[in-house]
């Protein structure tokens, strides 16, 4: 893999890790949204589709930031 893939690599793992971290925060404190914006309420105020984006949400974000650590870290090896 080349130096500029695996910088775009990163980018792209960053910002989506940013962008689930976000959303599982704005979730978090903002429940309703999901009803507001969309209109609909799937889980008929329970709170269940909420808890359920924040936790794929936070998860998500966690993997993709491990996986752009991992990223970083190939391309600036340490040198001893």
């Amino acid at each position: 893999m080349t130096r500029r893939a695996r910088r775009v690599l990163f980018g792209l793992e960053t910002a989506l890790a940013c962008s689930a971290l976000t959303l599982a925060v704005v979730t978090a404190i903002w429940q309703d949204w999901i009803e507001i914006v969309f209109g609909i309420d799937p889980d008929k105020h329970s709170g269940s589709l909420e808890w359920l984006t924040v936790a794929a949400s936070l998860a998500i974000a966690v993997i993709c930031g491990i996986a752009a650590r991992a990223q970083w870290r190939r391309m600036h090896p340490r040198v001893a």
